[in-house]
């Protein structure tokens, strides 16, 4: 990592607004854009992030084959390439640095830290090695260098996926595609040899309620559908609803989203075409929940209770039960966001409570500036622009507050020397640069395209530390 540099403000920065963001997904960078966009208040936004490479989810939660939403990257990175805005990646924020430190070098801190802790089944045998999160799969295949490449092998021919989201479609998509169908993606090129060398031949995709429930939205359904290599099973009569009673009767019918109307049909129309008998299979299958998670020493199934709505639309079991074979469990079942040292949290919801985008304590107090925006100030909903919205919010509470924030720390000191003090390095944006020209030229060297990431702690630190 970079030793630090010496502050770059001019002189047309002392009266500027300092701003913290604490994390480089898309909500912080998000955040960064609203606070420059503005004209009323001069800012200094530092966008930290305990990685070297910036981006967040796009970066490490989008999957390698949906290249239209990664191109969302291209627009976050002008954000970040904006004259008052500065990346500082390899410093975590909660032990290389506190609230203290950050008070002494900014007015306001935004924390955009994410939903990074997935949601469990809460079902006896879900610890059972082969049982794993998809968040860590997803991790796995993104190329995070927390992840370890031995985490998965994929010796299973049989493998069941708990969710009807969009991530439980992703990773359903991506263990049925095959290896040269993934060849042009930036897949790290270990796990694309592990995913080419997969036993596994049919997908279990597990939803709890029904197809007009399913979370999942219709791009999602269609990429899934519309797999080239594998036949996807649509059971018929579990999607047989009449299409005009939808929004009306029971709450089955009635409580839907408008979008499952399009999820509805597209369901329709593939269930009554035939499978046409490729090498892998994806079989959805609505009204089930993992009951029990099956097996001794691994994963060998998962027992299935079918389920249906009450009169008052909750979901009840009919004691009915299917047991299916699997030597892997992946569960989707949603992302909750992890406590941040020092800052408010709300154990039951799994977000910093707020109002405005403003930190509130304990008893409802303001936190004097300490705000929040994305997954952690509103839960794992909405989509990657739903962002950019949410960001805009806590931005317009932050600049209301600006008066009192420049009142509160009138003498602040550059984020270098709280670093420098607390003999910790970091890396910067020309360090992200070397990273991004290092997977392109890996791409180019591979034949696979635009680029290929680099995988593990070590390929990022040698080229950061030079």
């Amino acid at each position: 990592m970079t030793s630090p540099e010496p502050d770059q403000q001019g002189p047309e920065d002392t009266d500027a607004l300092r701003v913290a963001v604490i994390g480089s997904g898309p909500a912080g960078v998000y955040t960064a854009d609203a606070l420059t966009r503005q004209q009323r208040v001069p800012v200094r936004v530092d966008v930290m992030d305990r990685l070297p490479t910036p981006y967040g989810l796009v970066r490490y939660g989008v999957a390698p084959d949906h290249t239209k939403i990664k191109g969302v990257a291209g627009a976050l990175r002008r954000v970040l390439e904006h004259p008052a805005v500065r990346f500082v990646g390899g410093v975590e924020f909660g032990s290389a640095l506190t609230r203290a430190d950050l008070a002494r070098a900014y007015h306001g801190v935004v924390y955009a830290t994410g939903a990074p802790v997935d949601r469990r089944m809460d079902v006896p045998g879900e610890d059972l090695p082969g049982s794993v999160a998809a968040t860590d799969f997803v991790n796995w295949y993104c190329g995070h260098p927390d992840s370890e490449l031995a985490g998965f092998v994929l010796d299973a021919e049989e493998t069941v996926v708990v969710g009807a989201g969009n991530v439980a479609l992703d990773v359903a998509r991506i263990l049925a595609k095959t290896a040269d169908e993934l060849r042009h993606t930036d897949i790290p090129q270990p796990v694309l040899d592990v995913l080419a060398a997969s036993r596994v031949r049919t997908v279990h995709l597990l939803s709890r309620r029904g197809p007009l429930q399913a979370k999942f939205t219709a791009p999602e359904l269609r990429d899934l559908l519309a797999l080239p290599g594998a036949d996807v099973v649509v059971p018929a009569d579990q999607v047989d609803v009449d299409p005009t009673a939808v929004g009306t009767g029971t709450h089955e019918l009635r409580m839907v989203a408008r979008a499952a109307r399009t999820n509805l049909r597209l369901l329709q129309e593939h269930a009554r075409s035939a499978p046409a008998g490729r090498a892998r299979t994806v079989r959805l299958h609505f009204w089930a929940r993992p009951q029990e998670v099956l097996g001794e020493d691994r994963v060998t199934g998962v027992r299935v209770e079918h389920t249906r709505l009450d009169d008052d639309g909750r979901l009840v079991g009919t004691g009915r039960t299917t047991d299916l074979d699997a030597g892997m469990v992946l569960r989707s079942v949603g992302y909750a966001g992890a406590p941040l040292p020092g800052v408010p949290f709300d154990t039951r919801g799994r977000t910093v409570p707020q109002e405005d985008g403003r930190v509130l304590d304990g008893g409802g107090r303001v936190v004097r500036g300490d705000y929040v925006a994305g997954w952690i100030k509103r839960g794992a909903t909405g989509v990657i622009g739903t962002n950019k919205s949410d960001a805009a919010g806590t931005v317009r509470a932050l600049l209301q507050d600006a008066p009192a924030l420049r009142e509160a720390a009138p003498a602040l000191v550059p984020l270098e020397q709280v670093l420098d003090e607390r003999g910790i390095a970091h890396s910067d944006y020309d360090d992200w640069l070397r990273i991004d020209e290092a997977e392109a030229r890996q791409g180019a060297e591979l034949d696979r395209g635009e680029r290929v990431k680099l995988h593990g702690w070590d390929a990022y630190r040698k080229i950061v530390d030079g």
